[in-house]
């Protein structure tokens, strides 16, 4: 078969380019050489065999990290000790112990209101904003609707589901109350009406029902409460109500006492108040437990509303009061208030709280609570409180849910990384991890997980908003903090009297991280911040009090004076040594005392400051260098649009739309810093034109303020204006920004001239997860301020506003010209018009060479051409195996031994290949936007080209391996991810997944090995993927059990005298109050069933296969056996009790039996 598809393909690839080019998304791409028509491929570059098939792909979610975006509801099983958190999204979160995490989303995408466990039975209930009840099984790993019920005329306000009952209560906001039979998920025709629960005399509605609760001593009795304050105890068995009480203050929530005798209501005026249910005409107590006294000493101060209470008693100690709000009005923080006896504490939270719960050990109501430790769910995180020590410390959370501690601006994605490294980071975060946790262990232990085997360490890198970066170790399902790295303390602090200086900068977030490149072998790491700064760190264990090295780098994209290059008479690149474009080096910290310039332009300035005295850096990365963008001629640095390191080289190399720097971190110096026009040298394929004075006085005069690379015309219906966002052309690299005109004032144009045409200042930086997408404008003025600009080959001159911005870089060992006998180390760069330059790195090859010597950056003159902006590259060697980049062994330079000290620098350079011939070809692999292509190298011979996408663009690209072979995933604009051979470039999967809806999944969604990828799904979740078929076949064994055989726990026995007078403790059979046959069906008209429809991963998660029904089988015999072995042991515990009681009856007749009548 696999000979047949060879013959197939060299067909393919033979045919003539005339043929046809194949669609972007379709399976009809045609796969051909170019250069001359009817080229075939030589036999030598068609023995690669590619083993990859589309049936070793599939799409499926695995794991979602993080905080649940905006809560809205909790719930807890106090059995199985899980937790459900719902959101206003529609999804529920489902977490147990580390490790037991599942998310699961309603389709309707509704908010959810309420939730539910049904305790101990596996399932789970949830209300949503579209008034329709769910039922979820959660006995499988991936939970699925089992039945669906749609109110169709009334609002669901609240629920509640007894211990133990099949039937739930259910209240609307027309103050009616259903019940519901879970079972079935069918409404019953047992109605308690608003009309009937309140008195006939009063002639206002009660409002919505807020609660609902049966008595703990007495099933058959129901309180409901009402919002105006009206409260009713309702006696199903009689259908009426048997008390009423009544308060002129709205009511929020309501807790019992669990002896059944009193209750607590908390109100809208900041008020407690106690009711004894042998006295419903007026309160038993009444507080405000936060309120002041009045002059008068008669009323306290009104506060504000306590919008949940809850009464849980102790066997041993006083109850525990528990509630949220209440403080006065001049209290701004929002707060959570425990009494226990005479002592009140106020727990100040950072966000307002959403709801809380106490988790208590007992779920009988009729039993005293012992509460060990409340849940809070605030709007921005969720913490649990020890209940059981004075001074009330945390539980420490073992969830990541502080991903968003700062917005998340961009994400990183490694597999295989090294797994000592991993365990060093682990060593290093745990000094700094925060002080006064409880002692305890995080009391959510629900559900099973095993760690199981992971193959290989994956780390997920963030980047934040703060300038903060959070390693995470994201091996298996998990995911763990490692290590922080705070980049904004290589800067002095913004002083006060220095705001104006910086605001036209950056407004807010100066410090916030736009781009990362990592070396885990080496261990070097390297950001770009918004303002216009790389920083290199070096990983250390020791620590260090060091100066931080600086470089300040000029990059200016200045054309007037040329129209079309002579190569005879403009040198392409000048001397490595010189400092092009009069671009300033300096070797320590002194960006402080800047040079400027006369007049009101600002020049030579960087847009931060780095400290200039000395630095404690403690063990972790410490800084290597600094270099920073600096202003020229009035107008600020333009952000970094790409990024790239080589350890082994010593290089650091970025760009922006203005043109390339290449900086040696090593001898600290800058090698090249240059506008991208220069690069070309006599290989530029345009003619620069001049620009035209007419466009200069109409952007003068203050019509229209345009940005820097407006999308033209003939590409608005195929790409998207947020490439320019994406694709890395001029434009602030976490702001909003559009194609079309917009008005601005005199002072505004102003500033414009100041800073140059076309060159817009920083904006406010602003999160990945904020951002939006800009949609496209067709107003007459943009289009006459547009201009038209061509992304093929074909194009012989632009305009000279056009910004050519730098979009890829990638170091590698290639062929850098076309006769060039063996590889040597390159720097290639990718440009957002699609063309493809290769500089040449002479690297001195001993160490002390490196040391003193520079390293030669010169001109190659090869230039390669694509459609669209160019986003990745890679090499593979004549066999089709994927070359890694070489890199530096990693070496503490900081270490006090000597050895390590003066170990010289060792590098790695290998292929996977073992063929001995490897050096005679490669291939590298350039994907743009638009397309992919294959080189031959040294040849430069185009193999193969697939055209991606016509109708969209590439949001990101990546070379990756999966099961031993090398693949290009992509992902589209328009949703599709797809997979691509390499290198044949044979479509393997193209799946529509996910419509991009704003820039954040754009800015953090990536690919990595072994089939995963991963994106920002919310402000605050990190959304994990795999297009591999095999880990989704095997992604069942990974995830946790959210449900295990536990036994309920024993109720107490309360003695028989205290069951006889203590109190009625009656039982209450519902099946023969709600069933069918007493109460009949309720009304379709009020409510519909709605069978559950399960997705396919559904479907998967509950069983696939023989094996899935034997577990299910053995599951059942193992949940018969123990219900029989506990009907036995209540067996003989009923026949114990019974001898005793026999025992006793029989003792006191024999006591009594001789005694006269009166002598009772």
């Amino acid at each position: 078969m696999k000979t047949i598809r060879k013959v197939l393909d060299g067909l393919t690839a033979s045919s003539p380019v005339g043929a046809g080019v194949g669609g972007g998304t379709g399976g009809g791409c045609s796969i051909y050489p170019s250069g001359q028509l009817g080229a075939v491929v030589s036999p030598r570059e068609s023995e690669i065999q590619e083993s990859l098939t589309s049936e070793q792909f599939q799409v499926c979610k695995t794991v979602r990290h993080g905080f649940p975006y905006q809560p809205t509801a909790l719930a807890y099983d106090p059995v199985q000790k899980i937790l459900a958190i719902g959101t206003r999204s529609g999804g529920v979160r489902i977490l147990g112990r580390p490790g037991v995490d599942c998310h699961c989303q309603h389709e309707s995408g509704a908010a959810v209101l309420h939730l539910q466990f049904l305790i101990n039975e596996g399932a789970l209930v949830t209300a949503c904003a579209d008034e329709t009840l769910h039922l979820w099984s959660l006995r499988q790993k991936r939970p699925a609707v089992l039945h669906s019920l749609r109110f169709n005329k009334e609002r669901i306000t609240c629920c509640h589901l007894p211990f133990q009952s099949k039937w739930l209560y259910v209240g609307t906001e027309r103050g009616n109350t259903h019940v519901v039979n879970i079972l079935s998920f069918v409404l019953s025709g047992y109605v308690v009406m608003w009309n009937k629960a309140i008195e006939l005399s009063t002639k206002t509605h009660p409002g919505p029902v807020v609660h609902l609760s049966d008595t703990p001593r007495d099933e058959g009795k129901l309180l409901i409460g009402y919002e105006s304050g009206t409260i009713v105890l309702w006696d199903l068995r009689c259908k009426r109500a048997d008390l009423r009480f009544y308060y002129d203050e709205a009511i929020h929530s309501i807790g019992w006492h669990h002896e059944g005798r009193q209750f607590m209501c908390s109100h809208s005026d900041g008020s407690l108040t106690v009711w004894n249910v042998k006295n419903p005409a007026k309160p038993f107590q009444v507080t405000i437990p936060h309120g002041k006294s009045q002059r008068d000493g008669r009323k306290h101060e009104s506060c504000k509303p306590i919008l949940k209470v809850e009464y849980r008693t102790c066997k041993n100690s006083e109850p525990f009061i528990i509630f949220s709000g209440g403080l006065s009005y001049d209290s701004r923080r929002p707060s959570l208030t425990i009494m226990h006896g005479k002592a009140i504490t106020v727990l100040e939270m950072d966000h307002p709280i959403v709801d809380f719960l106490t988790l208590c050990e007992t779920p009988y109501p009729n039993e005293f609570q012992e509460p060990y430790a409340v849940a809070v769910l605030m709007e921005r995180d969720f913490i649990v409180v020890d209940l059981t020590q004075s001074n009330f410390p945390i539980f420490e959370n073992p969830y990541s849910m502080d991903i968003h501690e700062s917005p998340v601006t961009c994400t990183e994605y490694f597999a295989d990384c090294p797994h000592d490294f991993i365990l060093v980071l682990y060593a290093l975060g745990a000094k700094h991890k925060k002080q006064g946790f409880s002692n305890k262990e995080w009391p959510i232990t629900g559900g099973i997980w095993n760690l199981g085997t992971t193959a290989y360490p994956e780390i997920i890198v963030t980047g934040h908003a703060d300038g903060s970066v959070k390693f995470w170790d994201a091996s298996a399902t998990g995911l763990q903090m490692l290590y922080k790295l705070k980049t904004s303390k290589v800067f002095e602090k913004q002083k006060p009297g220095e705001g104006k200086q910086t605001a036209e900068i950056v407004e807010d977030d100066p410090f916030a991280v736009q781009m990362m490149s990592w070396c885990p072998e080496s261990r070097i790491f390297c950001v770009a911040g918004v303002s216009a700064y790389v920083i290199i760190y070096r990983f250390s264990k020791h620590e260090v009090v060091t100066e931080i090295a600086s470089l300040e780098v000029r990059l200016q994209y200045e054309v007037e004076d040329i129209m079309t290059p002579d190569p005879d008479s403009v040198s392409p690149f000048p001397e490595p040594t010189s400092q092009p474009l009069s671009s300033k080096s300096r070797n320590l910290a002194g960006s402080a005392n800047t040079v400027t310039c006369e007049g009101p332009l600002r020049d030579s300035i960087p847009c931060l400051s780095v400290k200039s005295r000395p630095v404690r850096m403690p063990p972790g990365y410490q800084t290597e260098l600094v270099v920073q963008l600096v202003w020229m001629d009035g107008e600020p640095p333009q952000p970094i649009t790409s990024l790239a390191i080589s350890s082994a080289y010593g290089l650091v190399a970025f760009g922006n739309c203005n043109g390339l720097a290449v900086i040696d971190y090593i001898q600290k110096t800058i090698l090249l810093s240059m506008g991208t026009v220069y690069l070309y040298g006599a290989s530029d394929p345009y003619q620069r034109q001049p620009r035209s004075p007419r466009k200069s006085k109409q952007f003068s005069t203050g019509l229209t303020e345009l940005t820097d690379s407006p999308v033209s015309l003939e590409l608005d219906r195929c790409k998207s204006p947020t490439s320019d966002h994406v694709n890395g052309h001029c434009t602030s690299p976490t702001s909003q920004t559009g194609g079309s005109g917009k008005r601005i004032s005199s002072a505004d144009t102003t500033k414009a001239n100041r800073r140059g045409p076309g060159r817009p200042p920083f904006r406010k930086a602003q999160s990945a997860a904020c951002m939006e997408i800009s949609l496209p404008v067709t107003t007459e003025e943009s289009r006459e301020g547009s201009f038209s600009r061509s992304r093929s080959s074909s194009v012989s001159s632009i305009d000279k506003e056009t910004k050519e911005a730098i979009t890829a870089l990638y170091f590698m060992e290639t062929f850098a010209r076309k006769n060039d006998q063996a590889p040597s180390p390159c720097l290639w760069v990718g440009t957002s018009l699609g063309m493809v330059l290769i500089i040449s790195l002479n690297v001195p090859p001993t160490e002390d060479q490196r040391q003193s010597e520079a390293v030669q950056v010169s001109p190659s003159g090869t230039v390669l051409t694509m459609k669209g902006a160019v986003l990745t590259f890679s090499c593979l060697d004549c066999m089709g195996s994927l070359i890694h980049p070489s890199y530096e062994v990693w070496r503490d330079l900081n270490s006090g031994e000597e050895n390590e000290k003066t170990r010289k620098r060792k590098l790695v350079a290998f292929s996977p290949s073992s063929s001995q011939d490897m050096g005679d070809h490669q291939y590298a692999v350039v994907c743009s936007e638009k397309q992919a292509k294959v080189f031959s190298l040294p040849s430069q011979t185009c193999l193969y080209v697939h055209n991606i996408t016509e109708t969209s663009f590439l949001l990101r690209a990546d070379v990756v391996t999966m099961c031993n072979n090398i693949l290009l995933a992509c992902f589209c604009a328009n949703g599709h991810i797809m997979t691509i051979s390499l290198p044949s470039l044979r479509p393997l999967l193209d799946i529509n997944y996910l419509p991009l809806t704003d820039m954040r999944i754009a800015r953090t969604f990536c690919f990595t090995n072994h089939g995963q990828a991963l994106y920002l799904c919310s402000p605050s979740e990190i959304q994990r993927i795999t297009y591999s078929q095999e880990m989704c076949e095997s992604l069942q064994d990974t995830l946790g059990d959210l449900f295990s055989l536990v036994e309920n726990p024993e109720a107490q026995n309360r003695g028989f005298l205290k069951g006889l007078f203590g109190g009625s403790g009656q039982t209450l059979d519902r099946e023969e109050l709600f069933g069918q046959a007493t109460a009949g069906i309720g009304s379709r008209f009020l409510a519909e069933h709605i069978p559950g429809q399960r997705s396919v991963e559904g479907v998967k998660g509950a069983a696939t296969g023989v094996v899935a029904d034997l577990n299910r089988v053995r599951q059942a015999l193992d949940e018969r056996g123990q219900r029989l072995g506990e009907l036995e042991d209540k067996t003989e515990r009923m026949l114990s009790s019974a001898e005793v009681f026999s025992k006793h009856a029989h003792e006191l007749m024999l006591k009594c039996r001789d005694k006269k009548w009166y002598q009772f």
